[in-house]
């Protein structure tokens, strides 16, 4: 029996860029025919989400604008094309909301980089709302015995540093310095990194990020970069060697760290931007990238596969993304707190609050 659906429900809506966001009662919408109609449960809170509220970066939001992409849910209805997902299972709304499926991309797996690509809560309303339209071939499968909130997180910033690590090409046992290590996405890098056999180094500041890392996350070494005098020699020192990790994963939100990278990776290492501050520029010694012969390089969202693949590793408990929930109705204190910089984790909203 088919679950009864509201007309009306409660969303977090922005009606221009960097305008008030307003918590009210919108429309429930209703799918295509290669769509399914989500009731999301819980959705995580991503720093993408406070550049989209914002307009940080060279990409048109929709407007009005419901933001979020980190979705958990249950099917409630599904299109008449729609055969391999049925009402009643548990999935979650990414960021790649939808793709065409039919370009050279999508052909190849690089389905992020459709020239058609759907972004959830920017350029299709997301999951900051109790009803989400997603994509069938795109949603996210969940197994039911898993905890829609605590996986919420993983929809995104799970998959992205996962994929992230995935393109350092870091082999088990290597060094790899996680930028940013405290945040929502470097909690669960650090994990994914331990669960691949990495060596982590965490590279962030305050005395609750370093405990987190260290006690919790899998950091074997900590670099405090406000308190550091020179960053790039105490990262280098973390590695028994003292030449630096093989590989750099860049999840912070400031243009400093990209700068500090390429000067503390190894030679032949890589590093991996994922992190995007607005308005911010790469720049890298050329002498020293080229004598080193450093990669540098710029990891998206993965692709369903990555997804599939980065949930797998949460089923088999060798993730626990460290989060804290609180309602709906509180996304504009959460944004405050991220502004900040005072997240240690990630923040779930509870769509039923």
């Amino acid at each position: 029996m088919a679950p009864e659906i509201p007309k009306e429900q409660w969303a977090q809506v922005i009606d221009k860029t960097g305008g008030e966001i307003t918590y009210k009662k919108i429309p429930v919408g209703k799918p295509g025919p290669d769509e399914v109609l989500v009731n999301i449960k819980y959705s995580g809170v991503c720093h993408t989400d406070l550049h989209a509220w914002q307009g940080d970066w060279p990409l048109a939001t929709k407007m009005p604008l419901v933001g979020g992409h980190e979705g958990a849910g249950v099917v409630v209805a599904r299109g008449e094309l729609v055969k391999d997902v049925e009402i009643g299972d548990h999935v979650g709304v990414k960021w790649l909301n939808g793709s065409c499926l039919a370009c050279d991309f999508c052909q190849e797996s690089d389905e992020p980089l459709c020239p058609k690509a759907q972004l959830s809560g920017y350029t299709v309303d997301g999951t900051f709302q109790q009803y989400c339209i997603g994509k069938a071939a795109h949603v996210a499968r969940i197994p039911k015995d898993l905890p829609l909130d605590a996986i919420a997180p993983v929809l995104c910033a799970g998959i992205t540093v996962y994929k992230g690590l995935k393109e350092s090409g870091a082999k088990p046992g290597q060094w790899v310095a996680i930028v940013g290590a405290g945040g929502g996405l470097g909690s669960l890098a650090q994990q994914y990194a331990k669960a691949m056999g990495l060596r982590i180094i965490g590279i962030d500041t305050g005395d609750e990020k370093k405990e987190l890392c260290l006690n919790s996350l899998g950091s074997e070494k900590f670099v405090d970069f406000a308190k550091s005098s020179n960053v790039v020699k105490d990262v280098q020192a973390a590695t028994p060697d003292g030449l630096g990790p093989h590989a750099v994963l860049l999840v912070a939100v400031s243009e400093k760290p990209f700068q500090q990278a390429a000067e503390y990776v190894r030679p032949r290492g890589t590093v991996v931007c994922i992190g995007l501050p607005a308005g911010a520029y790469l720049k890298a010694p050329i002498f020293e990238s080229v004598v080193k012969m450093i990669s540098i390089k710029g990891s998206y969202v993965g692709n369903r596969k990555d997804s599939a693949e980065a949930i797998d590793f949460f089923a088999r408990g060798l993730i626990n993304a460290p989060f804290q929930t609180v309602g709906l109705s509180e996304l504009n204190m959460v944004y405050d707190k991220m502004r900040k910089g005072a997240i240690a984790g990630r923040y779930v909203l509870d769509t039923s609050k």
